[in-house]
């Protein structure tokens, strides 16, 4: 089963991405929605990482696998501000970003048959959440929040001034391979690596895949994304940008033990905050998972753990 793209038009005429790799006839499917900085294919579908791939693992399940590229990510078109000197709104905002999502749902529908559940991660399940608690939200099946960013506490991710902010960030190989190795313990390397710090062939699956899209930058050895999404995790730490309450589906929150991006506290502030019925909601962790344990060795917990909710909510 390749993994395919497909055009889809946002509510504005903005040029969306939308990957796919889907078993025939799925009973069920699963829309991703990624986070701030990396776009869909490398953070779920790595080409030359299968086993690290949750779209490979959703598709061998029998089931339809999308994700969209929001607009500036991926391969989606990117917004005019971001190549503004002073844009008077900072690019791909969560409200933008849930109509971008609003668009893909309406595309999958279109394409399968089937109940959809959403999973976004990171930034993106505060775009999941703004989505979810619109006055006119879509119909899932469920919703999985995981690594959520409710109302994170900026020093776990470096803070942000965004009356101060460029329209854009760049960031280089090192500089991503860094994150990475900061969030895991000296104690414990050998459990969330296939490789050495240095040489990992996950990791380097995860970047060619990101200079393959239309993020990359323009020396071709850097990855550009828009700071409308750090402006949301800033908006965010003053109070959640959407109502969990609000939201009417069943719904998952999971995060890796190790994260210190999306922290225990956070995450479990979120669940407790839902309105679901209580056999429609659960809260898990990934025992030695960072927050980025969908491509670490530990993913296989994290898929299984996502597809068994999903389960369970349908019969």
């Amino acid at each position: 089963m390749p993994v395919t793209a497909h055009d889809v038009a946002a509510a504005d005429g903005t040029r969306l991405c939308l990957w796919e790799q889907s078993a025939d006839d799925p009973e069920r499917a699963v829309l991703f929605v990624h986070g701030a900085t990396y776009a869909i294919r490398s953070i779920f579908a790595p080409e030359g990482a299968p086993a690290h791939s949750w779209f490979g693992a959703v598709a061998d399940a029998g089931a339809g696998t999308f994700g969209v590229d929001i607009r500036g990510y991926g391969d989606s078109e990117r917004p005019p501000a971001m190549d503004a000197e002073d844009p008077e709104h900072l690019p791909s905002r969560a409200p933008a970003a849930a109509t971008d999502v609003r668009a893909a749902l309406d595309a999958v529908h279109e394409r399968v048959d089937c109940p959809v559940h959403l999973v976004g991660t990171s930034w993106g399940t505060i775009v999941c959440g703004v989505l979810l608690t619109a006055a006119d939200a879509p119909d899932v099946a469920s919703v999985t929040f995981h690594a959520p960013m409710y109302e994170p506490d900026p020093a776990e991710y470096g803070g942000f001034e965004p009356d101060r902010a460029a329209p854009t960030r760049e960031l280089t190989k090192e500089r991503a391979l860094e994150r990475w190795n900061e969030q895991i313990p000296r104690s414990v390397p050998a459990t969330l690596r296939d490789g050495d710090e240095d040489d990992d062939p996950v990791f380097e699956a995860f970047w060619a895949e990101l200079l393959r899209s239309g993020q990359a930058g323009p020396g071709g050895d850097s990855v550009v994304a828009p700071n409308g999404t750090l402006a949301d995790l800033a908006a965010a730490t003053e109070g959640s940008l959407y109502d969990p309450s609000a939201i009417d589906v069943p719904t998952l929150v999971v995060r890796g033990t190790l994260d210190p991006t999306s922290t225990r506290a956070d995450a479990t502030a979120l669940y407790d905050a839902l309105d679901v019925p209580g056999d429609e909601a659960a809260y898990a962790e990934i025992e030695g998972g960072t927050h980025f344990v969908h491509i670490e060795r530990r993913c296989r917990a994290l898929y299984d753990t996502v597809r068994a909710f999903q389960t369970r909510v349908e019969s």
